[in-house]
């Protein structure tokens, strides 16, 4: 694969997953998570460039600013923790930009979709519980990690990424310490307090899409002349 747009072109490149969370073991790989402008010239190509690329380094995915933006638009959880990692390795001018308008990206819309997130975790969860007498541990953390970052964001207007306090249950429930009808109940309070949170929540009804789309436009001119 050519990652000649992540090289050249990465605009924000930051640290995700477990270490970005504060969840990390000796064990944990390091997700490097990044954004790339691509030239808006090869728009005008028949083959357009790719919307995400993987690498060059394991455990590296970067998104097209465009792709990216689309996605934080819809409160996908993954792509907003991106925008408020602790852990940034690289920053151009864009990224900058970029990190400047996050809360554009933001709306009520993250009820819907970090609950759903969670909530889709809990059935497999619960289905491999059922079929195979197995849970796994790592996915009933991040699920409510993620609860606990959704009712964070509502509260707040910004995500939970560093678990902060949180890290020492969270972690004790990755090594499978708490039983399980202890995290299912635990699940279900965060899943109340998300519907709480969405009641009085500073997040508007919906993100801002003419200022996202204004960074776009001015992205892709500034490409043209350089």
């Amino acid at each position: 694969m050519d990652h000649s747009l992540v090289r050249d072109h990465t605009v924000l490149a930051v640290v995700a997953g477990s270490r970005a969370y504060g969840l990390a073991t000796a064990l944990s790989d390091t997700d490097r998570r990044g954004v790339y402008a691509a030239p808006a010239a090869l728009f005008w190509r028949l083959d357009k460039p790719p919307a995400h690329i993987e690498g060059p380094l394991d455990e590296q995915f970067s998104w097209e600013i465009e792709r990216f933006c689309e996605l934080a638009l819809k409160g996908n959880p993954t792509i907003l923790e991106c925008l408020w990692s602790p852990l940034v390795e690289r920053v151009a001018p864009t990224g900058e930009e970029l990190l400047a308008i996050r809360g554009a990206f933001l709306s009520r819309l993250v009820h819907r979709t970090f609950g759903g997130y969670a909530d889709a975790q809990f059935r497999k969860i619960e289905q491999d519980l059922r079929n195979q007498g197995e849970i796994r541990w790592k996915h009933a953390m991040h699920m409510l990690r993620l609860l606990a970052s959704g009712r964070h964001l509502l509260e707040t207007g910004e995500p939970l990424v560093h678990v902060g306090d949180l890290s020492e249950r969270l972690l004790a429930v990755r090594r499978g310490d708490v039983p399980w009808d202890e995290v299912a109940a635990w699940r279900a309070d965060l899943t109340a307090d998300l519907d709480k949170a969405l009641a009085t929540t500073p997040l508007p009804e919906t993100p801002d899409r003419d200022r996202v789309q204004d960074l776009l436009i001015s992205v892709r001119r500034r490409s043209l002349d350089a």
